[in-house]
């Protein structure tokens, strides 16, 4: 009976992989619909992709998916039991359709900057595609998989989560035949619980990979990463002073205040800042050079990257030199940043900070341990934004606290910020960049 299933199941979707060939893309948003687009009616809260299925047709779509018969108003319009499961299944069969190699990432800090690096180096020799932007969930990976095609000569997914089980679903739909974790933070401990649960729910990549006999990535210098994989099939990269096994060597040289790495005799200077980025730099050669891509084109990929999407954006405006890392927080990142701000050599040095969300009930502690952080670091002001920062209990003439962006835009002079050097650094929700507008 399984089986009869699993046949019908097969054919259903194949059959609807034909009809997903004759188009150009996937859409889930008639606002951003193209001709010959195939439209998937996803649900949310509050929305229903089914109610726009004639719309999508006016504006040009091919075909319309749905998982509500009332909207089955033309042949065009296709219904199926779940919208949303239906578009994991065709992007798992379209992978296999496709059967090219694979590499997923994930981790807790610094996933879509690696992602965008290794696509940097593997893109100077090969046709790749990448997840764009950070669309790494349970839809972001099935479209990042659907926007491959017959051209592409190797995929790279990123891949996001914020509770267990998550990364293990994502692997059985995109099948990676490569993985690299950039590594176990202090990351949506809501979901997961704990650090321990963090590291649970990232290594279920490594758990995939060595049941498919895979490879994975590791950085030889964090003991978490070498632990976890010692029965997979690993290519390394770590310091020379760390472990003379490793498949590559790569050094850094300077963070003053861009990053400058050698490796295989090759010096490289990126756009890049902050000494967390190294590791980040370092996979991507890692994995580029596993590839056989030349040290030439490795140099030319990291040398052209530019960072961009509020990530260690380096702006300077009225006089201000502003870091903008404002895309993302969590305690390791945060720590990592106000660290590397701190030991460069400049003067008048100012953090506006935002709350860190998705930290369930360690969220006062790391607050605190943040704020107490910045204030003991060579930091000449510390500026809080958001409820949480807004209740720490740290005492020092260098910390100022906003209960709200609203409060700190309304009570701070910013033209106090003239001639400083500005790192903004916050979680996603408290949308920092806006203070862009008024510096």
């Amino acid at each position: 009976m399984l089986g009869l299933f699993l046949y019908f199941y097969f054919m259903k979707t194949q059959a609807l992989h034909t009809l997903f060939l004759e188009c150009d893309k996937i859409s889930t948003d008639t606002r951003k619909i193209s001709k010959n687009d195939m439209f998937f009616a996803l649900k949310g809260e509050h929305f229903n992709g089914n109610t726009f299925a004639n719309q999508a047709l006016e504006q040009g779509a091919k075909y319309v998916i749905v998982d509500e018969a009332k909207y089955q108003t033309s042949n065009a319009i296709i219904l199926v039991d779940n919208v949303l499961k239906t578009l994991q299944d065709l992007a798992s069969f379209h992978r296999s359709y496709l059967n090219i190699p694979i590499i997923a990432l994930t981790g807790s800090n610094g996933k879509t900057t690696t992602k965008e690096l290794i696509n940097a180096t593997l893109s100077q020799q090969y046709q790749t595609t990448a997840t764009v932007g950070n669309l790494n969930n349970h839809i972001g990976v099935p479209l990042t998989l659907l926007s491959m095609t017959k051209a592409t000569q190797i995929g790279i997914v990123e891949m996001g989560a914020n509770h267990l089980e998550e990364i293990a679903f994502l692997c059985r739909i995109a099948k990676p035949d490569y993985g690299y974790i950039t590594n176990f933070g202090k990351a949506h401990l809501e979901g997961f619980g704990s650090l321990e649960g963090v590291i649970t729910g990232k290594t279920e990549l490594y758990n995939y990979l060595e049941a498919h006999n895979k490879l994975v990535f590791i950085n030889s210098n964090d003991p978490i990463q070498v632990a976890k994989s010692t029965s997979i099939t690993s290519y390394s990269f770590g310091i020379a002073s760390k472990n003379q096994s490793d498949d590559l060597v790569v050094n850094l040289e300077s963070t003053s205040p861009f990053i400058t790495v050698t490796c295989n005799n090759t010096s490289i200077q990126t756009q890049l800042i902050g000494a967390y980025n190294f590791n980040n730099i370092a996979a991507a050669i890692c994995i580029a050079t596993y590839f056989k891509v030349s040290d030439s084109n490795i140099k030319k990929g990291l040398e052209n990257y530019v960072p961009a999407n509020n990530r260690s954006q380096i702006i300077t405006k009225n006089k201000t030199q502003i870091i903008l890392d404002a895309y993302n927080a969590n305690p390791t990142s945060m720590t990592a940043a106000l660290t590397n701000f701190s030991e460069l050599q400049v003067e008048n040095k100012t953090v506006i900070l935002g709350d860190m969300f998705e930290l369930g009930k360690e969220a006062e502690t790391e607050h605190n341990n943040i704020a107490h952080l910045a204030t003991n670091l060579k930091i000449d002001q510390v500026l809080l934004i958001g409820e949480h920062f807004y209740k720490t209990e740290i005492d020092s003439k260098k910390i100022k606290r906003y209960r709200s962006f609203e409060d700190f835009k309304n009570e701070f002079d910013f033209k106090a910020l003239q001639n400083d050097t500005l790192l903004i650094k916050g979680s996603r929700g408290m949308a920092l960049e806006r203070i862009l507008n008024l510096v």
